[in-house]
């Protein structure tokens, strides 16, 4: 017993020793970044993104130093990290000279230095990252040089003298100037980086010069103070600006270029992750460059939005990571504490226990045993319930991701929609056919489908992880399916002069294949067959049918192969050959293995001077479901068909009457997609009125307009389509409107959503022109349809009919009130709509819209009606019923009445 005590000591104390190792294992590396200032936009961003990049790496400990623009505080925050001894220093230079001698310090001591930004005299730091500012000031020069259509003359606005960024700048923008004899640099502002130092003296030379066509300053925020300088003489839409930084803030160069304040701005980045990735890269001794180059673009109207769509999403990533970080931390602090804890309580638990066993019999030794292996089995399961709870924690995370990659992916397909529909539009287009431009438009809509398949095949991976995919399998001819798909090849072949060819002794051999998901493996085979090939190679499909009831297709090439010790690792999702160096998503092969087993097939691969995949799969119907099969065979899935559906419409317009501003319907199309919207009001504008919305107001717009249909996308800025559409099915003044879902989202559950929420059809991008158009077309039709049902049981509608309900409940409701009010004569279509809890323009369209007439004659029909029924009583004169009606004579009453029912009161009463 004394050296089972014993034992138990030396385990706690081992314990200890261990946690004691870890903590000491925990050491960070120290990161000091020396920061000029943060007075501007351009600085936060730096220090955010290099924030956010050290959150990502719990081993490193980052101290950041603002200067303050003080030259003499940056030194003195230098030397503090050299007496601190930080791991790495990272600098960002106020000026240049004066940093030079600290810097060299810390070399001497040991301590690398990474210079960011901006340089310092000579070459002793150990390595430099920024952008190329000599190739700024000629990305600039080039700009104005391309988009120049005036006097040529220029103006450029430097930064501070003695920094390295307002030189360099300058020396490339001249460089370029200067070899074009055209232009010329009428003066030069010396700025120190802030709006107000350029104000005046800009002035001054706008003054003498006012046919200065170009402004070039080193800085958005003094191309910006240059703009409102030329505001204040008029000249602001005369000159145009170009900037430098590109910050997606208020007021920074993209949301100026927008804005239309600058011409262009010249993405300036700010590298902060990048500098902490290369910090860490010099603490671990990794090889790398001195001169680090950041990259750069021109940032003009052409491509704001992209890129700061791109920009927002990037920083709504990085919020998603911070959020997840911290909960990670906090989930880390509490298993620690709670794990030090049992560790405690387990030990002063053994020793209690280990004395009263002393006390009493040897006997109890074994029942002593028997609770610690059970208090070790129950922490086993503790352990194993928290590794549980971690493991769904990574799993939502990696959901989450997934969702947003496969979201991603459907907002690719509304530009491959509008890139699709044009290009196939210009390929019919008779004014470029035979010339050299229609192969390139030819080769844009090529790579256009290769887009859209790439897209496709990302998310058919989602669905395979998802076990989403249902065989629909139909009894094919192999060879013909096969030849098929090879016709999508053999302009390839022919142009590379591949020789590429099917061999099959049975022709009419037939197989229970879903030819959707066949047609993608074939695709997938083929493409890697070609895209590793040399010209004038070989590819050959063979199709043989063997005794064991099985048929093998076999897909062979003469490319590079793969090596053999990678074999295994072929279909295996995101898997890249070490020898391949084409571009490749990796996910392909593993598709076209979870299609052949669906299929109850394999594939296999040999590899051999070439390749060869060989499929093989059973012959009939028996090791099929009957829910994985179908009576007919389908079409393979394809990309609809913009060419012929564009040009069919087309036929159908020329061969119609032009159809009046006032007989057209009103269509409301809810798109937050400038181009998508353009291409659509392009389209039908010659058969409807088209009006807009980014879905920002698009409810709003819905109860203003009041229109005859609606398009609406599913994934908008502050609600989404089902949103939209649920409060316009549920709200009186607009459930008559039908409404179609035009969305990138294809898959079963987010149809059925759409329908749930009342849509009335939904249809997925890329989109058939003609579709879409019939689509409309029928929903009208039914609307008419509807309101001839109205029309002709206007006062015979019942609550509990299954036609229209919304519809029903408002005409029974609004009759029931003008029949309640009929003999007051002073009832208005105000008072009616009152009550209705509806605008007056709200209630007339609406009632136009279900009953095809307007409010006040409905109300008078519901009068005369009522005159009807107090004529047969004959307990009153005509004059009498005429005044209690509301009528304003008997005369005009007298009218009226004749004209619905086509004989006069006074013949009415005597009739009966």
């Amino acid at each position: 017993m004394y050296n089972s005590l014993k034992y138990i000591l030396l385990l706690f104390l081992a314990s200890l020793s261990f946690v004691s190792c870890n903590q000491k294992q925990g050491d960070k590396i120290k990161v000091g970044f020396s920061q000029a200032m943060t007075t501007d936009d351009w600085r936060k961003q730096m220090n955010s993104a290099i924030k956010i990049e050290a959150s990502l790496r719990p081993e490193v400990e980052l101290k950041i130093s603002d200067a303050n623009n003080n030259i003499t505080k940056q030194i003195e925050d230098i030397e503090k990290f050299i007496t601190d001894k930080v791991d790495v220093i990272i600098v960002s230079p106020i000026q240049s000279k004066p940093l030079t001698a600290v810097v060299e310090k810390s070399i001497k001591a040991g301590i690398p230095v990474l210079v960011v930004d901006r340089k310092i005299e000579g070459e002793n730091y150990t390595a430099y990252l920024g952008a190329d500012n000599i190739e700024i000031g000629r990305i600039a020069a080039r700009y104005i040089i391309s988009h120049s259509k005036g006097s040529g003359k220029i103006i450029e606005i430097t930064g501070a003298s003695g920094s390295s960024p307002a030189y360099e700048r300058s020396l490339g923008f001249e460089q370029i100037i200067n070899e074009n004899k055209r232009y010329k640099v009428e003066n030069t502002v010396h700025g120190d980086w802030e709006g107000e130092s350029v104000k005046a003296p800009l002035k001054a030379i706008l003054l003498q010069n006012p046919d200065v066509e170009y402004i070039f300053a080193h800085n958005d925020r003094m191309a910006l103070s240059a703009w409102e300088t030329a505001r204040t003489l008029g000249l602001e839409k005369k000159i145009k600006f170009i900037g430098v930084d590109g910050l997606n803030t208020l007021n920074g160069g993209i949301e100026l270029v927008k804005a239309e304040v600058l011409d262009g701005t010249i993405l300036y980045p700010t590298g902060g992750n990048e500098a902490l990735k290369l910090a860490l890269k010099i603490y671990n001794k990794e090889a790398i460059a001195k001169n680090n180059i950041l990259n750069t673009i021109v940032i003009d109207k052409n491509n704001a939005e992209i890129i700061e769509n791109q920009m927002d999403k990037v920083d709504q990533q990085q919020a998603v990571i911070e959020s997840q970080q911290g909960a990670i931390k906090v989930q880390e602090k509490e298993y620690a504490s709670q794990n030090n804890l049992v560790r405690l309580l387990s030990f002063f638990l053994v020793i209690i226990l280990s004395l009263t066993i002393y006390s009493i019999y040897s006997t109890i030794s074994i029942s002593r045993k028997k609770k610690q292996l059970e208090r070790i089995n129950q922490t086993v399961i503790d352990q194993n319930n928290e590794i549980q709870e971690m493991a769904q924690i990574a799993e939502r995370s990696n959901t989450a991701k997934l969702n947003f990659f496969t979201g991603l992916s459907h907002e690719f397909k509304t530009p491959i929609t509008l890139i699709m529909s044009y290009v196939e539009s210009l390929i019919e287009n008779e004014k470029i056919k035979g010339t050299t431009l229609i192969d390139e438009v030819k080769l844009i809509h090529k790579n256009s489908n290769r887009l859209l398949r790439l897209i496709n095949q990302l998310l058919d991976f989602r669905k395979i992880e998802e076990q989403k995919f249902t065989l629909r399998a139909s009894n094919t001819k192999i060879y013909d399916f096969t030849n098929e798909v090879m016709t999508n090849f053999k302009g390839e072949a022919a142009r590379r002069n591949i020789d590429f060819q099917l061999t099959c002794k049975n022709k009419n051999l037939e197989l229970f294949i879903d030819r959707g998901l066949m047609d993608k493996v074939y695709f997938n085979l083929l493409s890697n067959a070609f895209k590793f090939t040399p010209d004038n190679g070989k590819i050959t499909i063979s199709i043989v049918e063997n005794q064991d009831n099985t048929v093998k297709i076999s897909f062979k090439d003469s490319g590079i192969g793969i090596p053999e010790n990678e074999l295994a690792n072929v279909f295996n999702p995101f898997f890249r050959a070490s020898n391949n160096n084409k571009n490749s998503s990796g996910i392909g092969l593993h598709l076209s293995k979870e299609f052949v087993l669906l299929h109850q097939g394999t594939i296999e691969l040999k590899s051999k001077q070439g390749s060869e995949f060989v499929i093989t799969l059973l012959k009939g119907n028996s090791h099929l479901q009957p829910s994985e099969m179908i009576n007919k065979a389908e079409n393979i899935n394809k990309t609809p068909n913009l060419i012929s559906d564009t040009l069919d419409i087309e036929t159908d317009l020329n061969e119609t009457n032009v159809i009046s501003e006032s007989e057209k319907h009103t269509l409301l199309v809810i798109e937050d997609n400038i181009d998508l919207v353009t291409f659509l009001k392009a389209k039908l504008s010659g058969e409807y009125v088209v009006h807009t919305s980014d879905g920002s107001d698009a409810v709003e717009k819905a109860m203003e307009i009041v229109p005859d249909i609606i398009i609406c996308d599913i994934n908008l800025v502050d609600k989404d389509g089902y949103e939209i559409s649920k409060e316009l099915k549920k709200d009186l003044r607009s459930s008559h409107i039908p409404i179609i879902i035009l969305t990138a989202q294809s898959d079963k559950e987010s149809t059925l959503k759409g329908l749930q929420s009342g849509v009335d059809q939904y249809l997925t991008k890329p989109f058939s022109l003609s579709i879409l158009k019939q689509s409309i077309s029928g929903l009208l039709f039914n609307r008419e349809k509807l309101r001839y049902y109205y029309t002709n049981n206007i006062y015979r509608v019942e609550p509990e009919s299954k036609f229209g309900n919304q519809e029903q409940s408002f005409i029974t409701k609004m009759n029931d009130i003008i029949t309640t009010n009929v003999e007051d004569p002073k009832f208005s279509v105000e008072d009616l709509a009152d009550k209705l809890g509806v605008s007056r323009v709200q209630l007339y369209r609406k009632v136009k819209a279900i009953i095809g007439i307007n409010i006040s004659d409905h109300i008078n029909n519901v009068k005369l009606e009522k005159a009807a029924e107090l004529l047969k009583s004959n307990n009153m004169n005509i004059s009498e019923i005429a005044y209690s009606l509301g009528f304003s004579s008997p005369n005009y009453f007298s009218t009226a009445f004749k004209n619905k029912f086509g004989i006069s009161p006074k013949e009415y009463k005597s009739s009966l």
